[in-house]
C-alpha cells in the first residue's frame, strides 16, 4: 500500500498512498458545503437576537425559538442518515439530497425572515417557530448527506484530516462574515433592524443555493461495499409495500441503537457536546457583556466590537487549522485535541481581565485563544468519526456514514438548542432588562461575566477528560483498514 511505520505509539505515521489522495479542487468543492453549513448555523444563531433587541421579545422566548425546532432533528437527522445510507439512484446515495436540500434550505431561510410589521409577540413566536421547523427539515436534507459524503471520500487516516481541515478552513469564512450580521442589520440603509434581517436573509439564501449545489454536481461517491452485504436487498426507492416499510423501520431502529452503543463514538459525541455547547451557551452572553458592560449599552458600537472579536476568532481559526493538520501526524488526533481545547480554556479565563470598559480593545485578546477550541473540534472530530465508521464496519459488517454523521451533527444541533434555550433563561436569571439599556444592575453584570467565563472553561475541561480514553490511534485505524480491505477482497 506504499505505507511505512515508525513505531507503535500514537505518533506512528503511515504514508498516504497516491490513490487515497483527494485532488485539492475536490477538497475545495466539498468545503463549499462547509461554508453553506456554517453560514446557515451562524445566521440562525446570530440573527435571532433581532427578535429581542429589534422586536422586544422576551429573551426566554427567543431561546425557546432557537431550541425547539432543533429538537425535531432528534428524529429527522438519524432518519435522513438512514435514508441516505440506503438510497440507490443513478446519481448516488448522497448527491440528489445535497442538491435539492441546498435549494430548499436557501429559499425557506430567505422567507423565514420576512417578518410582518406591527404584530404581537405571540404572532412572531408562532411564525418563527413554524418556519424554523420547516427550515431545519430542509437543512437536514442537505447537511446529513453532505457530511456522510465526506466520510467516504478517502479511506486514509491522514487524508481524512486534510480533507476536514480544508473544509473547516473554508467554512470559517462564513463565521468571518457572520461576525458582522448584527452590525449589518443596523445599517442606515434599513429602516429597522427587522428590515435589515429581511434583506440579509435574501442575500444568504442566494449564496446557500449557489454554493450548496456544488458538491452534488462535481463530486462522486466512493463505492465502499460491506463485506457481507445482502446482494438481493432492494434499494429504498424501490420499496413500497407495508411489510418492507416495517422492515426498514426495524432496520433503522436497530442501526440507530447499534450506533449509539459504540463507545468510541459516544466519547466523541460527549466531547463535542461539551465544547460546542459550552461555547454556544455563552455566545449570546458575550455579545451582551460587550454591549452592556464594556460599552455601557451602546448597541451600535458594541455590535462593531462583537463583530471584530468574532471575525478575529474566525481568521485565527484559519491558521489554527493549519497547525492542527501539522500536529496530527506527529502526535495523534487525540493529543491535538488536548492542545487545542486546553488553549481555548486559557482564552475563556482571560475574558475576566480583558473585558473592561477602560480598555475596550482588550476584548480582542482572548478571541484567538478561544478559537483553538472550535477550530480543533470541527477539524478533528469529523476525521475521527470517519475512523469510527471503519471500526464499526469491522464489528458489524455494515457501513453507516449517514447514521454516524447525522447523530454527530444532531449532537451539535442539540448543543446549540440547549444553549440557546438555557442562554435565554440564564440571561433572565441575571436580572437583565433590555429597557434599562446601559443602566443594568451591578449584580446583573457580575453574573453575566461569571457565566461568560466559567461555563465554557469548565465544559472544555470535562471534554478533555472524555477524550482521554478514546482508543482509535493511527496504528489502530491502520490495522482496521487492513482487516477491512482483506475481508472485502475475500468477499
Amino acid at each position: 500500500m506504499g505505507r511505512g511505520n515508525t513505531g507503535m505509539s500514537e505518533a506512528t505515521h503511515f504514508q498516504t498512498a497516491p490513490e487515497d489522495r483527494i485532488p485539492f479542487i475536490q477538497k475545495v468543492i466539498y468545503g463549499s458545503g462547509a461554508f453553506v453549513n456554517n453560514i446557515l448555523a451562524a445566521a440562525m444563531g446570530g440573527m435571532v437576537i433581532v427578535l429581542n433587541i429589534g422586536l422586544g421579545m422576551n429573551p426566554a422566548l427567543v431561546g425557546l425559538l432557537g431550541a425547539l425546532p432543533r429538537l425535531t432533528d432528534a428524529i429527522t437527522d438519524p432518519l435522513m442518515g438512514y435514508i441516505s445510507d440506503n438510497t440507490e439512484s443513478r446519481w448516488g446515495r448522497r448527491r440528489p439530497y445535497i442538491f435539492w436540500g441546498a435549494i430548499a434550505a436557501g429559499i425557506i431561510f430567505a422567507l423565514l425572515w420576512q417578518l410582518p410589521v406591527g404584530k404581537s409577540e405571540s404572532f412572531y413566536f408562532w411564525w418563527f417557530l413554524a418556519g424554523s421547523i420547516i427550515f431545519f427539515l430542509a437543512y437536514t436534507v442537505f447537511a446529513t448527506p453532505w457530511v456522510a459524503l465526506g466520510y467516504e471520500l478517502t479511506p486514509d487516516y491522514h487524508e481524512r484530516t486534510r480533507l476536514m481541515g480544508t473544509q473547516n478552513f473554508l467554512g470559517q469564512f462564513a463565521y468571518v462574515i457572520a461576525a458582522y450580521f448584527l452590525a449589518i442589520m443596523q445599517l442606515d440603509f434599513f429602516d429597522t433592524m427587522a428590515d435589515g434581517a429581511a434583506g440579509l436573509a435574501i442575500a444568504i439564501g442566494i449564496v446557500v443555493i449557489a454554493l450548496g449545489v456544488l458538491p452534488a454536481i462535481f463530486l462522486r461517491e466512493r463505492n465502499v461495499p460491506a463485506a457481507d452485504q445482502d446482494a438481493t436487498e432492494t434499494p429504498i426507492e424501490a420499496k413500497s409495500t407495508g411489510s418492507v416499510i416495517l422492515r426498514n423501520l426495524r432496520e433503522f431502529i436497530s442501526g440507530f441503537v447499534t450506533t449509539l452503543k459504540f463507545k468510541p463514538f459516544l466519547k466523541l459525541c460527549a466531547a463535542t457536546f461539551l465544547v460546542f455547547n459550552g461555547f454556544m451557551l455563552i455566545a449570546a452572553f458575550q455579545s451582551y457583556v460587550i454591549i452592556y458592560y464594556v460599552f455601557g449599552g451602546d448597541t451600535k458600537e458594541g455590535a462593531i466590537f462583537v463583530g471584530h472579536s468574532m471575525a478575529l476568532a474566525s481568521v485565527s481559526t484559519l491558521f489554527i487549522i493549519g497547525l492542527i493538520t501539522w500536529l496530527c501526524p506527529k502526535y495523534g488526533k487525540r493529543r491535538a485535541f488536548y492542545v487545542t481545547t486546553g488553549i481555548s480554556v486559557v482564552g475563556y479565563l482571560l475574558k475576566w481581565v480583558c473585558y473592561t470598559p477602560d480598555q475596550p480593545w482588550l476584548v480582542l485578546l482572548p478571541a484567538p485563544l478561544i478559537a483553538f477550541g472550535l477550530g480543533g473540534l470541527f477539524t478533528l472530530m469529523p476525521a475521527m468519526i470517519a475512523d469510527v465508521v471503519d471500526a464499526d464496519e469491522l464489528e458489524t459488517h455494515e457501513r453507516r456514514e449517514g447514521m454516524y454523521g447525522s447523530i454527530f451533527w444532531w449532537v451539535v444541533k442539540l448543543g446549540s438548542a440547549v444553549a440557546l434555550a438555557a442562554g435565554g433563561f440564564l440571561l433572565n436569571a441575571t436580572g437583565f432588562d433590555v429597557e434599562l439599556g446601559g443602566d443594568q444592575a451591578a449584580d446583573t453584570i457580575f453574573l453575566m461575566r461569571v457565566f461568560d467565563v466559567l461555563i465554557p472553561a469548565t465544559a472544555s475541561c470535562i471534554a478533555i477528560w472524555a477524550v482521554a480514553t478514546y482508543t482509535i490511534t493511527e496504528t489502530k485505524a491502520h490495522e482496521v483498514r487492513m482487516h477491512l480491505e482483506a475481508r472485502r477482497g475475500a468477499a
